[in-house]
């Protein structure tokens, strides 16, 4: 079974891997981890990109 992917160029949703000439990306999150020691950076990090 295919898994739901996103174009990193264009945000459309396609179950191939690569689109617009370049590789998708996974269009599901990550799994939930209690014991992440790295959520917070990574939270910081993607809070940035959208400023």
């Amino acid at each position: 079974m295919k898994k739901m992917r996103i174009c990193t160029v264009c945000e459309s949703y396609t179950l191939s891997l690569s689109h617009c000439q370049e590789k998708t990306s996974s269009a599901h999150p990550l799994r939930y981890n209690p014991n992440d020691k790295y959520a917070k950076y990574r939270r910081m990090a993607k809070c940035s990109k959208h400023s």
